[in-house]
């Protein structure tokens, strides 16, 4: 791209505050949306609609007391937050928002910048994202917070994979790693003759590849530690994960990455299958819709859609166990993966050797049927047994004392160790008046 510098400034500034925004609306968004879902008002008092609800709290985190514990790495402590913040920012850099329009008498497209490995640029950056995370957990010095970073860890080692062999179907595809010529390599209708009736569908490949769009979607949920896949951070188990021993701007960064990453993926998942900025319709129905500032409208309503499917997770699912989670992403979505993708070589072999696109359409439907089949009838291969001791009502794993019989803390004895003496003395007493009385 050879924008000059003074419009290449004017992006990253414009990028930077439009995923600020998108941010603030975001944690509107999701609070007005699950409040909805279980029949409650939500944010409805700072501004219009509650909508600078997410702003004052912003500042109120901006405001509050800065904690450091004792025994943390005060450098790497910092830069953790550092870290997760500039890697989720940077992933949003080559994600294209339109074609080329006329700046200034400038002529531009409507991305920051683009090359031949962009896709390859959010996924490096998705990645080294974690070390925020990671690094954070160690250096808090906390159990807690530890846990949560090797949760974090294994979390993101697992859905990079699938992630990946999603994003390698898309370039076995289109041949193509650059956001900008996907985006383009969908623009083609897919003309379909059944009988005597002629049809063109969309070329965007969530079509074509129907299982890769469904594992992206699940993989991008677990990538981005969001619910039902959030255990890095499961306030049930681990206070606030990695970020326990966070507050004030070091914590509203970490806030601040996990909701850019949100607006990223599902940026990039539009990009990928969604036909990026393109109209949801034919050129035919309006020539002008995909020109000038138009396609900003399609692309960011695109995105609202997805933000809303995180949202409509986190409202309807539980969080899973580990051990599920886990079991998900090594033995459902790496396999399925790598077999839809031999399938695909496969299909795209036949289309060399002369077979007609329609062919190729049904034969891509059937392999995503039988796919999703697999997904979600294979039996398991474990068969019941019954728990050795009866049942206390959790599936036979092992749970706290439901009494909640937890011995005192230390602290706690040593409060009571007057009190205790005292009673020690008035029975002593008590038993030596007795005596005396029996003699």
């Amino acid at each position: 791209m050879n924008d000059p510098i003074w419009l290449m400034l004017v992006k990253g500034v414009l990028v930077f505050v439009v995923l600020v925004l998108l941010v603030l609306f975001t944690i509107w968004y999701e609070r007005r949306v699950v409040a909805i879902m279980q029949v409650r008002p939500g944010p409805n008092r700072n501004g219009p609609f509650g909508l600078l609800q997410s702003l004052a709290d912003g500042l109120k985190l901006a405001f509050k007391e800065d904690v450091m514990p004792r025994t943390a790495d005060k450098v790497v402590f910092i830069a953790a937050p550092v870290i997760a913040v500039t890697c989720a920012f940077t992933a949003f850099s080559v994600i294209p928002f339109g074609p080329e329009v006329n700046v200034f008498g400038v002529e531009t497209a409507l991305q920051l910048t683009d090359f031949e490995v962009s896709v390859l640029v959010i996924l490096a950056c998705s990645a080294l994202g974690v070390y925020g995370i990671v690094l954070a957990g160690w250096a808090s010095g906390s159990a807690y917070s530890l846990l949560g970073a090797l949760r974090a860890a294994a979390q993101v080692i697992s859905y990079e994979i699938a992630l990946g062999l999603a994003v390698l179907a898309v370039f076995f595809q289109s041949q193509l790693l650059s956001t900008g010529a996907i985006v383009e390599a969908q623009a083609e209708g897919l003309p379909l003759t059944i009988g005597s009736l002629e049809l063109t569908l969309p070329g965007w490949y969530f079509i074509i590849l129907a299982p890769s769009f469904v594992i992206f979607v699940i993989a991008m949920v677990g990538e981005t530690n969001r619910a039902p896949f959030d255990l890095p951070e499961a306030e049930s188990e681990l206070v606030a994960g990695f970020a326990t021993e966070y507050s004030s701007l070091k914590y509203a960064s970490f806030f601040l990455a996990e909701y850019v990453n949100m607006v990223t993926m599902s940026a990039l998942c539009v990009t990928l299958f969604l036909g990026g900025w393109a109209a949801p319709f034919p050129d035919a129905w309006w020539p002008a819709a995909n020109e000038g500032f138009m396609p900003l409208i399609w692309f960011f309503a695109k995105v609202l859609a997805f933000l809303f499917f995180y949202v409509w997770l986190r409202g309807t699912l539980p969080r899973l166990r580990y051990d599920q989670f886990m079991r998900l992403g090594w033995k459902v979505l790496v396999p399925v993966s790598l077999v839809w993708l031999m399938v695909l070589a496969a299909m795209n072999i036949g289309l060399d050797a002369g077979n007609g696109l329609t062919t190729r359409i049904a034969f891509a439907g059937g392999a995503a049927i039988v796919v999703m089949a697999l997904i979600f009838f294979w039996p398991s291969r474990k068969q019941y047994e019954e728990p050795a001791e009866p049942d206390a009502g959790m599936g036979g794993f092992p749970v706290p004392p439901l009494d909640l019989a937890v011995p005192p803390s230390p602290r706690a004895l040593k409060e009571l160790q007057p009190a205790r003496a005292a009673a020690a003395s008035d029975e002593d007493a008590a038993a030596a008046t007795s005596e005396k009385g029996e003699a």
